[in-house]
């Protein structure tokens, strides 16, 4: 069995190129064949790189960079020089230059399509790209999503429901230093770390987070990490209700150093209002941690499958800061159902979200579309 996935871009910046990468390394470990087509980020030079004996990343030069989309034309040439070489194509949506790329391959094998998102912010792109979108689907064997409600609820995806199934995303557990994480602890008075992550971007909901904190006492403190456009928006906001003392913007935080935060906090919280946040890998980090998690009822998104309601943590209405602190406080203010929530959170991780079940399923899936 030989497997090339096709989409994105490298080095790794966001959640599907990460799922493609660990996906590739997982499925060589076990001695499968799995090569990844991509374009360049930024600067980054093309090349190849064999990482293994059984995976091999090609990085195509991108020109340019229009509607978040990386433009990089060789990924033709290269795909119709070898797509014979593979039994399957798995391309990650939405990337609309991998789907140009297979579109003008020639390819006759089978196709899987790993609908991570429905574009949603682009209209303009959407415009275009429908019509080459539509062959997508059509040509797909089997249409796969991280989660089972965002391939059934998806407007996109109302006809083919018939080819749906699902593979969860999958990581390695996150593991920290004690030693960092209480050094944390000791730099905020040991309150109780109200932790999020991600970019200053509208859907991320930050400002109801920053609204929450109006609702709880000083024994809490809530650490944003993440830099972008909204950052002097959020400290406004956070200076207009003088909650400088109990929201901290932490800026980028390195690589390194995310999972002491994690290990520092309480719990996490995933305040996203629109299903831009379609699965919520930092839910599966916390998980990993034995953080509990308060995430948002987002419509149409898998974002509270991935978080179930009792079992890892509460889920919430969208853009609601006092139900976001109600529930920061009926987690952390009842020791036993805390601990429940540890517990039963970790439990899920394991069932659910590990790098092996992501492999696992894939694998199961390749058989079945080359059984077909």
């Amino acid at each position: 069995m030989k497997i090339l996935q096709i989409g994105k871009f490298y080095p790794i910046r966001g959640g599907v190129e990460k799922v493609m990468y660990d996906l590739m390394l997982g499925l060589s470990a076990q001695q499968v064949h799995c090569d990844m087509l991509c374009a360049s980020t930024e600067d980054y030079p093309a090349s190849t790189i064999q990482l293994n004996p059984f995976a091999k990343l090609m990085v195509m030069p991108t020109k340019v960079k229009l509607a978040a989309t990386m433009l990089a034309p060789d990924m033709i040439g290269k795909l119709r020089s070898i797509a014979k070489d593979y039994d399957i194509i798995h391309i990650h949506h939405p990337d609309p230059m991998a789907t140009l790329a297979l579109f003008l391959s020639g390819y006759k094998g089978k196709v899987m399509l790993h609908w991570h998102s429905d574009i949603l912010k682009q209209k303009m792109l959407l415009k275009a790209y429908k019509p080459l979108q539509n062959w997508l689907l059509k040509r797909a064997d089997l249409i796969v999503g991280t989660t089972p409600v965002y391939v059934a609820q998806s407007p996109f995806l109302k006809n083919f429901q018939h080819k749906i199934d699902y593979i969860p995303i999958g990581i390695p557990a996150m593991t920290y230093d004690q030693a960092s994480a209480k050094k944390i602890q000791e730099s905020y008075n040991h309150r109780k770390i109200i932790f999020s992550l991600g970019r200053l971007v509208e859907y991320k909901g930050f400002r109801y987070l920053i609204d929450a904190a109006r609702h709880l006492d000083d024994s809490y403190v809530v650490l944003i990490g993440g830099k972008g456009p909204l950052k002097e928006e959020l400290e406004q906001q956070i200076a207009e209700y003088q909650l400088q003392d109990k929201v901290k913007l932490l800026g980028f935080i390195a690589d390194e150093d995310i999972p002491s935060y994690y290990g520092a906090s309480t719990l996490f919280c995933l305040s996203s209002i629109i299903k831009t946040e379609a699965f919520g890998i930092v839910q599966l980090e916390a998980m990993s941690c034995g953080k509990p998690i308060v995430s948002t009822d987002i419509p149409e998104s898998g974002v509270s499958w991935v978080n179930k309601k009792d079992e890892s943590g509460l889920i919430v209405p969208i853009e609601d800061g006092l139900a976001i602190a109600n529930a920061i406080k009926i987690i952390t203010e009842n020791k036993e159902y805390f601990n429940k929530l540890v517990v039963a959170g970790k439990n899920r991780f394991q069932s659910n979200f590990t790098l092996a079940n992501m492999v696992d399923k894939s694998l199961q899936l390749y058989k079945q579309i080359l059984s077909n």
